[in-house]
């Protein structure tokens, strides 16, 4: 991975495509990443790396990814959901060729919060975080309630739809996408795709794995697939770290 950061920053690449990882087996070697986009965060000093997953009619962003449940309350404060929001509404721009961005964010409790009913965290965080943003321009709206906002967004309301935790974002984008979705890092100082499935060992050597999100991931990293039309030349597809 450090050899592709070096070829990327050099130029030889001009992107990078990672194949899923074991973050169990990382871990048991030692590994002080839980996975590919927290190394590459590290070795491009590059932080908060943003993870968003792009599908024909879906694209959502987890504002946290790799923790417990019960420690995202207090991940979740207004200049996180500041800083990342701003990243996609630059990769979207930059990426995607959007030139005005329609982010939504969901909230983090059942409907929204229901006016502080079941959770403060929309009244507190989310809600003020929203206010900042639109006040810096970037049409970011919300915090709407989770069971509702991503059919809006397939409806072609939004353009993203950030999540505060990773299943909630990643399973309406598996259920719709799930061969199609590309997990695409926006905030670094190059392009890296990657599948939007993990290793499934069940499964390994049986000749019955599909490799569409795969070559959905080269594609969309070359930037010849339907939602970017330009097309990089070079770009380095890892299947190990």
């Amino acid at each position: 991975m450090r050899r592709a950061v070096e070829l990327s920053a050099a130029g030889t690449a001009d992107g990078i495509v990672t194949a899923p990882i074991s973050k169990a087996a990382l871990a048991a070697a030692g590994s002080p990443f839980p996975g590919h986009t927290e190394m590459l965060s590290d070795f491009t000093a590059t932080h908060p790396p943003v993870m968003m997953l792009a599908g024909p009619d879906l694209r959502v962003v987890p504002l946290t990814i790799h923790v417990a449940i019960a420690e995202v309350p207090a991940l979740l404060t207004r200049e996180l959901v500041e800083v990342q929001l701003g990243i996609v509404h630059r990769g979207l721009r930059r990426f995607f060729g959007i030139e005005k961005p329609r982010i939504a964010l969901c909230g983090l409790n059942p409907h929204a919060g229901e006016e502080g009913m079941f959770g403060q965290e929309e009244i507190e965080v989310l809600g003020p975080a929203i206010a900042a943003l639109r006040k810096r321009g970037v049409d970011a709206r919300g915090p709407f309630p989770a069971d509702t906002v991503f059919r809006r967004a397939v409806a072609g309301e939004f353009d993203a739809v950030a999540a505060p935790t990773h299943d909630q974002a990643l399973i309406p984008i598996k259920l719709l996408h799930f061969d199609k979705a590309v997990n695409v890092t926006l905030g670094l100082p190059l392009v890296r795709t990657s599948p939007d499935h993990g290793t499934a060992p069940d499964i390994a050597g049986q000749g019955v794995a599909s490799p569409a999100s795969m070559i959905a991931a080269i594609r969309l990293c070359r930037r010849d697939g339907d939602a970017v039309p330009r097309g990089t030349r070079n770009f380095l597809i890892l299947h190990d770290v």
